[in-house]
């Protein structure tokens, strides 16, 4: 492995520089460290994981502790390059859009720990309370005020010397204010531009992660504008008026405007900090953002000036980076699931791989563009990672078998035997069936996702489809007139079951909005967008009747989107009559504000998650609850849940709930209750 040139060296993948990783002389590291820095921070593109950068930075340390890039961050400037001064910025943000910004002080890396030692002794060199906040998987920026307060220029990290002017897009981005007064001097504002898991669920299956999605959304000089407005941003450092500690920097930085996610900036004990990092892995899955780890920092002004930087990073902070989050396996097949929309989407089988505690043995390849660019075979080997400790990923092809013939993509639809066609969308191609209104696996795909968005209980695949093939089930407006005497004759289902599921669907008669509109299965139609056109026209009837250029009116509503959701109205426009002859739709309500949260709630700070019908209140009011006293609504069953809530309402035992006891069984401590009991939980008062 040693002796290579630098352009064999450019050439390697991640599994031969990890082999090669003790055999590498200085010269081979420093080049590789540079590709790292480059394909990070310039590129966007990392071809390494970062546990791998770390070692080959490490490794170059142990041998050449003074080699010149250990002071470096990221690719160096280009030869000559122009830097951009302020007298520039009286030009519109679109005319020196992608100029470069000379940063007033260098954006620098963090230094990294991996365990609770390190962590331990580089808290031990300073004294006072720490700051402790996620470190989210986005891309930094930097954001300058002039001394009337006005946002003049935003510019990305770029190689931490020189970054690039995005000041066009991120005018778009509702979490940055345009004016944060008259401070009477200029002012900066760090942080990091995210794209909430939330959001992005509408993207899965075009990009690879939300980071990359957010970088090149950043970027974009003609593309959809209104892509930008569903970023977010969260604000980790303001670089100007002289404060005491970072608990005043983080109250000057709300004064200003700037918002920041309940429970992500909290101040703790230096001998608190390996619990804190605990708590925040168990808190991570619930999280509404990806974050690879956690960023300290010493609080006291007085200790970052005495402990001082190096060229490469900030003695005063560290990043505890999460670990185990990828690893190899093979590929031993290739599946095509067909869509309720009639999108056939590859699926990638793999021999089973544990990551993050969780065995993974499929993983979405999201579309045929992505499809094409893996260049997948037969028992290829491939590298897995789970993005944020959830989302299972196929990220490259490690090795291939040298006889092996790659996969075929279907010339008819696998689940009717229909013609395919390819759809080109958002600079990616889709294969779809191109009837899927006589698809069966489409309109199976389409109840089923009726049945999870309203929460009927019991309505599991296996049951739609039963009732799909005896031709129960055609519409999700069959629902409501499904009979007991019919579902009692259903394979593997009896008297009692049958009327569980009739009261089940009984208990959903009564829908708000955003549900109603999620449920109905449109391209994009999302819970983000259905929560914005509620929010905006507030009861049914309005959003139905909402012309195109109305829906492009709306905060982040493209023409693509809004040909979407416009289309789907009109095509579904008998499907929701019939539904609307069963189904009471309630008008939209704001949400109460939020009261200040008392830390010593029961609820405050875990996470909590509902499954069965809710009899008392509907599942967003009990999630609203939850927010209310500073909990946080999770997303799915995992070990790091605090409460599965489980309604009151009959009906036979969820597949979250039996989740839940197998993983207590297996010795984790998810508190499993019902919902008068979480009701009383939440009125209650703290303990003085």
């Amino acid at each position: 492995m040693a002796g290579l040139t630098d352009i064999e060296l450019l050439g390697l993948d991640a599994t031969a520089i990890a082999g090669g990783l003790d055999a590498f002389s200085v010269d081979e590291l420093v080049t590789l460290v540079r590709r790292g820095n480059r394909e990070y921070w310039r590129d966007h593109r990392p071809s390494m994981p970062d546990t791998l950068y770390d070692l080959l930075v490490e490794r170059l340390r142990s041998l050449h502790p003074d080699a010149p890039v250990l002071q470096d961050l990221g690719a160096p400037a280009p030869s000559g390059a122009p830097t951009r001064t302020e007298g520039l910025v009286t030009e519109a943000p679109a005319a020196r859009f992608g100029a470069p910004v000379t940063h007033h002080r260098a954006m620098r890396s963090l230094e990294k720990c991996y365990d609770d030692d390190t962590l331990n002794k580089w808290s031990s060199e300073f004294e006072g309370e720490v700051l402790a906040m996620p470190k989210m998987d986005g891309v930094a920026l930097s954001l300058r005020y002039d001394t009337h307060g006005k946002l003049t220029v935003g510019a990305t990290r770029g190689d931490g010397r020189v970054g690039e002017d995005v000041t066009k897009n991120i005018l778009r981005i509702q979490d940055i204010p345009h004016q944060i007064g008259d401070a009477g001097e200029a002012t900066e504002v760090r942080g990091e531009v995210y794209m909430r898991l939330s959001t992005f669920e509408q993207f899965a299956s075009e990009y690879a992660n939300p980071r990359n999605l957010t970088a090149g959304t950043l970027k974009q000089k003609d593309g959809d504008p209104g892509r930008c407005e569903l970023l977010s941003f969260f604000a980790y450092d303001l670089i100007g008026p002289p404060l005491i500690d970072e608990r005043a920097k983080f109250e000057r930085l709300a004064a200003l405007g700037f918002r920041h996610e309940g429970h992500a900036v909290e101040f703790v004990a230096a001998e608190a900090l390996p619990a804190n990092f605990a708590d925040f892995g168990r808190r991570r899955a619930s999280l509404d953002y990806e974050i690879d780890g956690v960023v300290y920092r010493a609080s006291l002004r007085r200790e970052q000036a005495r402990l001082g930087e190096t060229g490469h990073h900030p003695k005063w902070a560290i990043a505890y980076k999460f670990q185990g989050e990828s690893g190899q396996t093979v590929l031993d097949d290739v599946l095509w699931s067909v869509s309720r929309t009639g999108t056939i989407t590859p699926v990638a089988l793999l021999t089973p791989i544990t990551l993050s505690g969780a065995s993974i043995g499929r993983a979405s390849l999201h579309n045929l563009s992505r499809f094409h660019e893996l260049q997948l075979s037969r028992d290829c080997t491939v590298e897995v990672t789970r993005r944020g400790g959830v989302i299972p990923m196929v990220e490259r092809v490690v090795e291939r078998l040298d006889a092996a013939d790659p996969f075929a993509i279907p010339t008819s639809c696998p689940a009717c035997g229909g013609d395919v066609i390819v759809r080109a969308e958002r600079e990616a191609e889709f294969l779809m069936c191109a009837l899927p209104s006589q698809c069966q696996q489409a309109r199976i795909s389409s109840l089923e996702h009726f049945a999870k968005v309203i929460d009927i209980q019991g309505f599991g695949p296996k049951v739609i489809e039963q009732c799909v093939e005896r031709g129960l089930l055609r519409e999700p407006a069959d629902f409501y007139v499904l009979k007991h005497e019919q579902l009692r004759t259903l394979e593997r289902l009896g008297d009692k079951s049958a009327r569980n599921l009739i009261e089940a669907i009984a208990a959903r008669v009564k829908l708000d909005l955003p549900t109603f509109l999620q449920a109905l299965g449109i391209n994009h139609l999302g819970r983000q967008y259905a929560e914005l056109l509620a929010e905006r026209f507030l009861r049914l009837e309005p959003v139905l009747a909402a012309s195109r250029e109305a829906l492009i009116e709306l905060r982040g509503v493209s023409d693509l989107v809004a040909e979407s959701l416009r289309s789907g109205f009109d095509g579904l426009s008998a499907t929701i009559d019939n539904l609307r002859a069963h189904v009471e739709v309630t008008a939209y309500e704001p949400p109460p504000d939020t009261a200040p949260t008392d830390p010593e709630h029961p609820l405050a700070g875990k996470s909590v998650l509902f499954t069965g019908t809710l009899t008392q209140c509907d599942r967003k009011s009990a999630q609203a609850k939850v927010a209310t006293v500073g909990g946080v609504a999770a997303r799915t069953v995992n070990g790091a849940l605090d409460f599965l809530v489980v309604g009151a309402g009959r009906g036979a035992k969820s597949s979250k709930q039996a989740k839940a006891e197998d993983l207590n069984d297996k010795g984790a401590a998810i508190q499993i209750i019902g919902e008068v009991e979480f009701l009383a939980m939440v009125d209650a008062r703290s303990r003085g």
